[in-house]
């Protein structure tokens, strides 16, 4: 807890050490999807096998993120952040220097393990260095890092894979993670684990009223972004795949601006608008993606709906998760990478049983009951007085 009261005193070189760690965590994630071609045909394998790469990582992830969180519950927190991040050097570097798809494939696992451990703790951690009132603010702040992601680190990682080769972008995300230890130990405080027995069990976790309908939509609008985002760079044909991948994250970081803004008073109206505008958007990639143009729009409305829907999630979990919203969080963040692998899985029979322009059409029928479960949770979940 901190003794500011006004958000322009939030301890912000703190919150960007884990909005960096939120960075890694995600260009960690996605990178594979801006130089998956290249990948395939080093490692001497398909587009749709290489496609695992996001699948494995995110299977890791749902593996870990609960049984690891319960067992580390009583770690201090600095320290199991430390080790999280300590994991993603390690496998950048392990997949930086494979030069076997088996190898590449445990690399990508480990690293994936690593970021059950980070994901399961940020907004934990970020909510624990704010006052109550800022604590909304502070997710923001360390989620921002998801879409600085996607509209710098994705782009610029597709381009200096396209320049020197996908290794070195790989090699220069481990030098960042050497970098984030270095500057955790320094300027992040720490914070104690939970007490033995503090942390509720899942199954109560989510018999809580409102955390039902907040895991559901994010298991089916995790699924839907990754299907399309995942294969990005085999559905799009005749534009540049890098600034697609750059409009998209800075609508992105425009989204979670916006979010950021009003998410303690709108998260309902919010949450609505993000998946009309993925919906609206998905509209325009099925039918006009031969117009260069209207695709790089169709990744904005894309970016400015998607961006802040990790942070919405998030803290709808938390509000409505209450003395169990530890362990809510701890199942969203395994039923978020269970989606990222099932988007991989999807995506890689999709490709190989019909052509990828089947990914937006998927992706617009998995949005309708997302909408149907957000519009229905009024009382609980994402409740209209938010």
């Amino acid at each position: 807890m901190i003794d500011v009261l006004t958000p322009s005193r939030l301890r912000l070189r703190s919150l960007l050490a884990l909005t960096t760690a939120a960075f890694i965590t995600v260009l960690t994630e996605a990178l594979p999807a801006g130089v998956l071609p290249a990948m395939s045909a080093d490692l001497r394998v398909g587009e749709s096998a290489m496609g695992q790469a996001v699948t494995i990582y995110a299977i890791g992830t749902a593996l870990a993120a609960i049984p690891l969180s319960a067992a580390t519950a009583g770690w201090r927190r600095k320290r199991l952040l430390l080790a999280g991040v300590a994991g993603f050097a390690v496998a950048n570097t392990v997949t930086a220097v494979s030069g076997a798809y088996v190898l590449t494939m445990a690399g990508r696992f480990a690293a994936g393990v690593a970021a059950g451990v980070v994901w399961a703790l940020l907004a934990g951690y970020a909510r624990r260095l704010a006052p109550e009132h800022l604590q909304g603010k502070a997710i923001a702040v360390v989620m921002a890092g998801i879409p600085l992601a996607l509209s710098l680190g994705v782009p610029a990682g597709t381009f200096l894979g396209e320049v020197v080769g996908w290794r070195v972008t790989f090699g220069v995300m481990s030098v960042i993670a050497v970098v984030l230890i270095a500057w955790t130990v320094a300027t992040v405080p720490d914070q104690p684990g939970q007490r033995d027995g503090g942390r509720i069990p899942v199954r109560r976790a989510v018999a809580v009223p409102g955390v039902a309908p907040v895991l559901v939509v994010t298991l089916v609008f995790v699924l839907a972004h990754n299907i399309l985002y995942t294969y990005l760079a085999t559905f799009l044909h005749g534009v540049r795949i890098d600034v697609v991948l750059l409009v998209f994250g800075v609508a992105s970081v425009l989204s979670i601006a916006i979010v950021g803004a009003r998410i303690d008073r709108q998260l309902r109206a919010l949450t609505v608008a993000a998946t009309l505008l993925v919906a609206v958007a998905a509209v325009i990639l099925a039918v006009l993606s031969g117009n260069a143009v209207l695709v790089y729009a169709g990744a904005a409305l894309w970016g400015l709906g998607w961006g802040g829907v990790p942070t919405l999630l998030q803290t709808a979990a938390g509000n409505a998760g209450g003395e169990a919203a530890d362990t809510a969080q701890a199942a969203l963040v395994t039923l978020w990478n269970a989606a990222m692998a099932g988007g991989g899985v999807v995506g890689g029979i999709l490709l190989d049983a019909f052509r990828p322009g089947v990914f937006p059409w998927t992706v617009l029928v998995l949005l309708v009951p997302v909408l149907a479960v957000v519009l229905g949770a009024r009382r609980h979940g994402f409740p209209v007085s938010s």
